[in-house]
Order: C-alpha cells, then sequence, then structure tokens
C-alpha cells in the first residue's frame, strides 16, 4: 500500500472506533435491587464499611463491574459498591419530582392515571424515551407515562 492508502485507511477506522466508543458512553446502565434488603459497601469487599442500607426495586447506575461487585450510583450521586448477585437487570426509576403524574398517554393533556409521591419507586415498562416521556406501571395494574425529568434511573 502507498503511504497516502495507509493513512486514509488508518484515519477511517480511528474515526469508527472513536463514533463506537463514544456511543458506548453515551448510555449509562442500570440495574435494580433484587432481593428485599441490599447493603452498600465502602469499598468491593464485604469486610469494609457499611454504607447504606437498600430495598428491592431500588435503582442503581453501573459505574464499574469488576464481575462479583459493581460500583454504583444511587440517586442522589452517591457511589458506594454492591455485589453483583444482589441486583437483576429489571429497569426501574424513582420519583425525583415531589409529585410526579403518570398518565395514559405519552402528554400532560391525556387521562390522569397516578400521582406518584417523591422517592417512590417505579417499574420501567419501556425505556425507550418519546418527546420526553417514558413508559412505567406502578403497582403491577396502573401503566402509563411520566416526564423523564421527573424521575431518575433512565
Amino acid at each position: 500500500m502507498r503511504l497516502a492508502q495507509k493513512t486514509n485507511f488508518f484515519f477511517r477506522y480511528f474515526f469508527i472506533w472513536i463514533v463506537c466508543v463514544i456511543s458506548q458512553s453515551a448510555y449509562a446502565e442500570f440495574r435494580s435491587v433484587a432481593s428485599a434488603k441490599t447493603i452498600l459497601y465502602e469499598a468491593p469487599s464485604a469486610t469494609t464499611k457499611r454504607v447504606y442500607l437498600v430495598g428491592e426495586g431500588y435503582p442503581l447506575e453501573i459505574i464499574v463491574n469488576l464481575g462479583d461487585w459493581l460500583k454504583v450510583r444511587d440517586p442522589y450521586g452517591t457511589l458506594s459498591w454492591a455485589e453483583s448477585k444482589n441486583l437483576q437487570s429489571k429497569r426501574t426509576v424513582i420519583v425525583k419530582a415531589d409529585k410526579a403524574n403518570i398518565y395514559k398517554e405519552p402528554e400532560s393533556k391525556s387521562t390522569l392515571v397516578a400521582t406518584i409521591e417523591k422517592d417512590v419507586v417505579i417499574e420501567l415498562s419501556d425505556p425507550l424515551i418519546t418527546n420526553g416521556w417514558i413508559k412505567v406501571r406502578y403497582q403491577q395494574d396502573l401503566d402509563g407515562y411520566i416526564q423523564i425529568s421527573q424521575v431518575w434511573g433512565i
């Protein structure tokens, strides 16, 4: 290959690699607590200081994955460690607004399904964002849409 072709080849694949890295970092990974109660630790070891106790369904953002241990961020921005066996891929979100409304359709003129208080955990039915709305399920029988600005975990 000539030098110009090698350079072109290099830059083409380097650009593709950069796009892949950026697209991977644009999506946060979230999991929820699988057991009734899970301890969050100061470091990736059960012998370190216990920092928090969180309940079933509580959403956590995965920051680092070490296999058996996950460095996580909670809805308040606190970093801690959780045993990966205590988390599940089922997605949930937590209400961050003082009160949040769930509507039948993804628009505020739609029928009101429920009003949820701050810090209540809701199941995420579909992570696809539609014009600033996500589909959720509350108390296993109320399906609807909530604005993403009112929740954390997406």
